[in-house]
């Protein structure tokens, strides 16, 4: 929570999710061999603003600050979220377009995003690695959006006609990954928004 000092700092923390590892600090009562946030983070006064899935990877940020946390997830303060999507097929001009309109999903027309093509960024190998089909090209989507809905991505390259294989979060509002590899995080430390 933030203080109630004028001179307080807030703590901000960037961190690499790796793939296959859960947004939380708890083990999954279910699967308590499935590695969390703890196996990498140790500072207890630290919260998560935001979501990142399981099978998805990149920046996640940290804070101790709530207000801070709230004004980096809340969607009313339209801090756009980019994200680098590697998805089976190769995007056309309508595909792009209909991610740039918005597209309806099951919850609703989705806000206009920015979507287009890019060439393969140079990343690290996901561990397992996405699956190869001779026969299927992929191609990857630089995409940005300023909502949080559940798993809004994949569900938006989805509904046009291209499913998601891999999913990496490059920046979030003025935060950006930079070089962070999985597992690494860094103490933020410029003014916050």
């Amino acid at each position: 929570m933030r203080r109630l000092n004028a001179n307080f700092m807030p703590k901000i923390v960037l961190f690499n999710k790796p793939f296959n590892v859960l947004t939380q600090f708890r083990p999954d009562a279910d699967r308590p061999d499935r590695p969390t946030l703890a196996h990498f983070i140790r500072d207890a006064s630290l919260r998560i603003a935001g979501r990142l899935d399981m099978d998805s990877e990149g920046l996640l940020l940290l804070t101790d600050d709530g207000v801070l946390n709230s004004r980096i997830t809340e969607p009313t303060e339209q801090q756009f979220k980019t994200y680098w999507v590697q998805v089976d097929g190769i995007a056309t001009d309508a595909q792009l377009a209909a991610l740039q309109n918005g597209v309806v999903l099951n919850d609703g027309l989705t806000r206009p995003a920015s979507a287009k093509s890019m060439p393969e960024p140079a990343v690290w190998p996901r561990t397992p690695p996405v699956r190869y089909r001779a026969n299927l090209p992929t191609s990857w989507l630089e995409i940005q959006i300023c909502e949080g809905r559940n798993r809004q991505v994949r569900r938006m390259t989805a509904a046009v006609g291209l499913p998601t294989l891999r999913l990496i979060r490059v920046q979030i509002g003025p935060y950006s990954l930079g070089s962070l590899q999985p597992g690494e995080s860094q103490l933020y430390n410029q003014q916050p928004l």
